[in-house]
């Protein structure tokens, strides 16, 4: 099945949507289910690719920025008995899982605009089940 170019531009943005994250903090997941919920009838392929962007920035954006914010917290407390000092290169870390994922949601968006079935490993099986 021949994709039109509408399809593919529409997938893109939604995984491109992950870069609003960087300005808003959350609003990517808001606009990759606004896409779905706009695409899921009209193009599987769409809504499919919606649905991956918005669960991947549920999971790296949310969860892992609430990880680094709660081990920033951590670090910043055990850093008065210097224990802390310890664990700022781990804080480092988890603070860069957010913004590595916001990488891996452009190389999904080039390969969406190529037309091209894009799937994140494990979020991509378990949502065309």
């Amino acid at each position: 099945m021949e994709l039109s170019k509408d399809e593919t531009t529409w997938a893109m943005i939604a995984h491109l949507s992950n870069l609003v994250n960087l300005v808003t903090g959350v609003l990517g997941p808001v606009i990759a289910i606004i896409i779905y919920f706009s695409y899921r009838d009209r193009s599987k392929y769409v809504g499919h690719q919606a649905m991956q962007s918005f669960v991947y920035q549920m999971i790296t954006v949310i969860f892992c920025g609430l990880l680094a914010v709660a081990a920033w917290i951590v670090t910043g407390l055990l850093s008065i008995i210097l224990v802390g000092l310890c664990l700022i290169p781990f804080a480092t870390i988890l603070t860069l899982i957010p913004l590595l994922g916001m990488v891996y949601s452009v190389i999904a968006a080039v390969e969406t605009s190529a037309g091209k079935h894009f799937h994140y490993p494990v979020i991509g099986n378990w949502i065309k089940e």
